[in-house]
């Protein structure tokens, strides 16, 4: 694991958006797609908004989500709305949209089609994860009955997880799939997150899920702006 510190989230955004578009045109320099994987909600917007404008052939780049509520692309919890508002647009917006939502009935049953349609795209050239406060990244949370489906070595591409706060089911990229990106970057603000990574890398995947992307990964750690 390599720790960078930086003193401010703009300056961690900044960098970590440079760093993709480096990490994004390596690959393409080798190879005729590229693929990138981030996290959903509100925080990583403004690394999103400095990325859209790269100078990359985004028509040759497919970015999807690290993990997906089981609701339509076009309900306000679905997080495909801040993608496209905040990543699909200027430059960004000739990319490749590979959605984590299909319209089956149910997750379970969504993750099937949609672990081959992702199959098909790795390996990854870049991921981008968060990390919760209990250690989970991505939907891969350490209470949940499918945690270990999700982490183990011949894991679909794509899983269902059922998450502890009641709410909507959601379907993961599993350890397998993120764990094939060719460049892992982990964001976390706040020193409540710099204290749960400092648990995590003493600690069993089972308990902490992003100790085990921690050897591949550089996390990059910034005070949580007040």
């Amino acid at each position: 694991m390599i720790l960078v510190e930086y003193p401010t989230a703009a300056e961690l955004f900044a960098a970590v958006a440079k760093r993709m578009v480096r990490d994004l045109q390596t690959s393409l320099d080798s190879s005729a797609t590229a693929s990138l994987a981030v996290p959903g909600g509100s925080t990583p917007g403004p690394m999103f908004e400095k990325l859209q404008s790269a100078d990359l052939a985004w028509d040759r780049i497919t970015v999807m989500l690290g993990d997906e509520r089981w609701v339509p692309l076009d309900s306000p919890r679905s997080n495909t709305g801040l993608i496209k508002a905040k990543l699909l647009q200027g430059k960004a917006a000739a990319a490749k949209y590979q959605p984590l939502y299909n319209g089956a009935e149910t997750a379970s049953l969504g993750a099937v089609q949609l672990a081959k349609d992702v199959d098909a795209i790795l390996p990854l050239s870049v991921a981008v994860l968060g990390m919760g406060a209990d250690m989970h990244t991505a939907s891969i949370f350490p209470g949940a009955p499918e945690r270990a489906a999700a982490q183990a070595p011949d894991a679909p591409a794509v899983v269902s997880m059922t998450p502890g706060d009641g709410l909507e089911d959601r379907v993961t990229l599993s350890a397998r799939a993120l764990l094939s990106a060719e460049n892992i970057h982990v964001v976390i603000l706040g020193d409540d997150k710099k204290a749960a990574l400092a648990q995590a890398q003493s600690s069993p995947i089972s308990q902490a899920p992003i100790a085990q992307f921690l050897p591949k990964a550089h996390v990059h750690w910034a005070p949580k702006e007040s």
